[in-house]
């Protein structure tokens, strides 16, 4: 539910979920002050994808909900695989959603000193210790769910030999992996979290921010917590395989002065859909594959991705908000969000004339060298969008499709013999064809009746179809890209299945020199617009003329249910 629902009196409703029960009762308590601040804190290893969307949306809407504030914050603590262009991006996204960081942006690199100040505090209070074991002896000393840890041969170094030895992986004496800072907590914790963390990595790598100052960085698990504790959040909103790390934050932030009260974690359900994934890693082997263009091809479920392949903002919020806030995790279909895209691009997307595969037709009896303008509705359902003009002519294309030699039963298009109507035009009724050496229908030739320009006969006949055309000496050639489902499989990463062995192989569709009404060489590149009878497509944000299918007219989460059902 969001927060404009609405009651069938008309009245306003307050939404209601386990999160914003528990700000009420911190807010009523006193807690925090009154403060309410949150985040959202991505990893800049890749561009954002539909996922995110929810916690975006829910971070940035909860702080604007109880009048609070809410950080963009980059948890920036692994060299090797961030950078500035996926910084750029995320910042992009974000904006483009419709939300912005309240002050300014914020980097967990910013705080690395304050960072490393507190792990010697820890060293200093006998919470912490160097490891000089490697990555794959710190696994196995862990132990497992039913088996106890191991504790390590250097687990009871003194204070001073564990800040010396600290202090030289600080300076950069030691190579990669040759030591650890972990927590020193307890080897046989239930909570396998809780069972000495590594706190700190050598990584002799630079930095995309802070260049080569650190030779070592912190862990996620122990930079997280303590950037909200430094920024003052609230409530710390985050997805539910971050359960088990709740008790490991909290006791950081028992063991170490905070600036403010202690942050308080609370998880939800992370949104996931059919036909998609949202492995960062997947997502960059479709990349690296060739897959995908890059991480903004409008192929991905990025949000760069969809918002160039034409997904209102407004539509992704209001998905979001219908979803609403859920303490166990589910998938969604797919056919869901894009009912949320065609409901808004049916609302704001104009109507243009495209024939996407199109197949000449000569109307033998209309005046050669003649063009009229017919007039055009904008949006049927809405006439503040006014009119348009498109030029009509002897030669005009049609859409392969709409004709048939052979027409199957209950086949009312166009086929010889036939009237259909044209969309703002006549009717015309075809007379013939013309085929190639091989046999392929290249043109049709029809006559036109004058005497039905406003779209009905004098005589009262019924015509039993519609078809939309384009001039052909005024039309424009563009490419227009079809997609499908990237996964054909409904769950593609179900019982630990490698999602690359059900990539769709159809999943896009490039068609070269379809035939566009005039008036759309003039769309600016984002604009979305409904292709008469064939779905919404969207202008390329870089390429001129190519223009991406959204999503089409049917809708298929209706259908969906209704086979459900």
């Amino acid at each position: 539910m969001s927060s404009d629902d609405t009651t069938t009196s008309g009245e306003p409703t307050e939404a209601s979920d386990f999160l914003r029960e528990q700000i009420r009762a911190d807010l009523s308590a006193g807690t925090y002050q009154g403060r309410v601040k949150t985040r959202f804190p991505p990893e800049p290893n890749g561009f954002l994808h539909i996922g995110h969307a929810m916690s975006i949306c829910l971070n940035f809407g909860l702080a604007d909900e109880f009048d609070g504030t809410c950080n963009l914050r980059f948890d920036d603590t692994n060299p090797e695989t961030e950078n500035e262009e996926f910084v750029r991006a995320i910042i992009e996204d974000v904006e483009w959603l419709g939300f912005t960081s309240d002050d300014e942006v914020y980097y967990a690199s910013n705080y690395f000193g304050q960072m490393y100040q507190w792990a010697e505090d820890l060293i200093n209070k006998g919470l912490a210790y160097v490891d000089d074991s490697d990555s794959e002896t710190i696994s196995e000393m862990r132990g497992g769910f039913t088996t106890p840890g191991q504790d390590s041969p250097f687990r009871d170094r003194s204070i001073e030999e564990n800040l010396d030895l600290f202090r030289r992986m600080r300076a950069g004496e030691f190579a990669d992996g040759e030591r650890v800072l972990r927590a020193k907590i307890d080897m046989n914790h239930e909570n396998m979290q809780m069972r000495d963390p590594v706190m700190y990595r050598i990584r002799n790598l630079p930095h995309h921010r802070t260049g080569d100052d650190w030779p070592i960085y912190p862990n996620y698990d122990w930079a997280h917590g303590q950037e909200d504790a430094i920024e003052g959040v609230t409530h710390s909103i985050c997805t539910l395989e971050f359960d088990n790390n709740r008790e490991l934050y909290d006791w950081y932030h028992n063991n170490i002065d905070l600036p403010f009260e202690k942050p308080n974690q609370w998880e939800f359900a992370r949104l996931n859909l059919t036909h998609t994934v949202t492995s960062k890693r997947k997502l960059a082997q479709l990349v690296e594959d060739g897959i995908a263009a890059g991480w903004d091809d409008a192929i991905m479920p990025t949000i760069s991705g969809v918002r160039r392949r034409g997904f209102p903002a407004k539509a992704i919020r209001d998905f979001c908000a219908h979803i609403g806030v859920a303490k166990s995790n589910s998938v969604r279909e797919i056919e869901l969000l894009e009912s949320f895209v065609r409901d808004e691009l049916n609302t704001i997307a104009p109507r243009r004339s495209a024939v996407l595969r199109p197949l000449k037709v000569v109307i033998e009896n209309y005046p050669e060298g003649q063009v009229e303008m017919r007039e055009a509705v904008n949006h049927p359902g809405d006439e503040s969008f006014g009119t348009r003009e498109v030029p009509f002519s002897r030669e005009i294309y049609i859409e392969q499709d709409d004709f048939e030699e052979d027409p199957p039963p209950k086949y009312y298009r166009l086929t010889v013999g036939r009237e259909v109507r044209l969309r703002f035009g006549y009717f015309i009724t075809c007379t013939g064809l013309v085929k190639d050496d091989d046999g392929n229908i290249v043109e049709l030739r029809a006559t036109y009746d004058p005497e039905t320009s406003g779209g009905s006969a004098p005589d009262g006949r019924k015509v039993k179809s519609t078809i939309h055309w384009v001039s052909a000496a005024e039309a424009v050639d563009a490419t227009v890209v079809l997609y499908d489902r990237l996964f054909t499989a409904e769950h593609p990463t179900a019982d630990g299945a490698d999602p690359m062995d059900s990539l769709n192989p159809n999943a896009k569709e490039v068609i070269e020199g379809a035939k566009l009404e005039p008036s759309l060489a003039e769309l600016p590149q984002g604009d979305v617009v409904q292709f008469e009878r064939t779905g919404y497509f969207a202008h390329d944000l870089d390429t001129p003329m190519l223009f991406h299918r959204t999503v089409g007219l049917r809708d298929e989460w209706a259908r969906l249910q209704k086979r459900k059902g």
